[in-house]
């Protein structure tokens, strides 16, 4: 006998999915594929495209309010993600396409070769969802690819206490920030957009700019946030490279993913570029001396200087030596409090042209 389906039941179902269409509304939730895809970077021969697909991501925010209790929850739906694991992806660069799928994260890093050459600047690609995942709407990601302008300098800077306040000796004090703060009452250290003004602006004419790349062991949750942080303060606009995503149960763990990661990061920017020499700009509060000092072991010929900012003034007798040799294998090294020490040493050794 043929089973023939309840009306009153179909009606139930489509109820049921109103409700809780309302109800990820309510929550600034998106319960759809989304695609998101991040800046990412090239060269004449080879342009990096990442991002990811989630099935459960946070709608991008419109308001920013003092109460601690919005900036609370903002900063929870960023760790409200479910990826989308093995999603068949096409990724669209000028007039070229190319198939590819996410990994288990929902995460997706795709090399292209370019067929013709690419202007310096930053150029438009997008990623979208194959269709037979998702009828009849075509999910849709786009993002940037910068090719850096000719230069003599590039810029791999941290950012949490590097130029973010975020007091990442200090555990409770971090996340008493992260979770009551937002993208535009964060709190710089003094005198640090000058100085980065001036560092992306030498040499250069026009629009045209230094590279700058942001290397972080923050999660890829926050990369809206810290790009809306970044926007707003007038940073020099960049590359954002941040570490694996977490999920809500591990929000508390922020910024604390593998660092050995952040190294080989750094490592795939220095080797993009061989035309390139770099400056390296972090801080002393977790692992940047450390991996500051194996890139320079690794590549003593393509860092010009290391700029390290003393936040945590316990790690000051373990991170010396580490500074000490450095500077002992040619490379220029600040170990400094304040910005305006670190802006006297790039007028020094020739990274800025003026200090106003």
């Amino acid at each position: 006998m043929q089973k023939i389906n309840s009306p009153h039941k179909e009606k139930k179902i489509s109820l049921f999915k109103r409700i809780k269409h309302k109800i990820f509304f309510w929550l600034r939730l998106n319960n759809h594929p989304v695609v998101k895809v991040y800046n990412g970077y090239g060269n004449a021969d080879k342009i990096l495209v990442i991002g990811h697909v989630l099935k459960l991501s946070p709608m991008p925010r419109k308001t920013f309010r003092q109460n601690w209790i919005t900036n609370f929850f903002s900063i929870i739906r960023l760790f409200m993600v479910v990826p989308f694991s093995n999603a068949k992806i096409l990724i669209k660069w000028g007039s070229e396409t190319f198939e590819t799928h996410t990994e288990k994260d929902g995460f997706f890093k795709f090399e292209i070769c370019p067929k013709i050459d690419v202007e310096p600047g930053w150029h438009n690609v997008s990623v979208h969802l194959k269709e037979e995942y998702w009828l009849p709407d075509k999910i849709l990601g786009h993002g940037n690819i910068y090719i850096p302008f000719a230069s003599q300098h590039a810029f791999i800077s941290d950012i949490d206490d590097t130029f973010l306040i975020s007091h990442s000796a200090k555990i409770r004090r971090r996340l008493y920030v992260l979770f009551t703060k937002n993208e535009r009452t964060r709190k710089l250290f003094e005198g640090v957009i000058h100085h980065y003004q001036q560092m992306a602006s030498s040499g250069q004419k026009g629009d045209n700019t230094n590279p700058f790349f942001y290397v972080s062991s923050s999660e890829w949750n926050l990369y809206d946030f810290i790009v809306e942080f970044a926007r707003f303060n007038k940073l020099p606009k960049g590359v954002f490279l941040l570490g694996q995503m977490k999920r809500i149960k591990d929000f508390w763990k922020s910024g604390q993913n593998n660092h050995a990661t952040k190294f080989m990061r750094i490592v795939r920017i220095i080797e993009a570029y061989p035309h390139l020499k770099f400056i390296l700009l972090g801080d002393d509060s977790q692992q940047d001396p450390d991996i500051y000092s194996s890139i320079v072991s690794h590549f003593p010929e393509k860092i010009v200087a290391v700029y390290m900012r003393c936040v945590h003034s316990p790690n000051y007798e373990r991170v010396k030596p580490i500074i000490d040799n450095i500077q002992m294998q040619g490379v220029e090294c600040c170990y400094f409090k304040h910005s305006a020490e670190a802006m006297i040493h790039s007028k020094m050794i020739g990274l800025v042209s003026e200090i106003v």
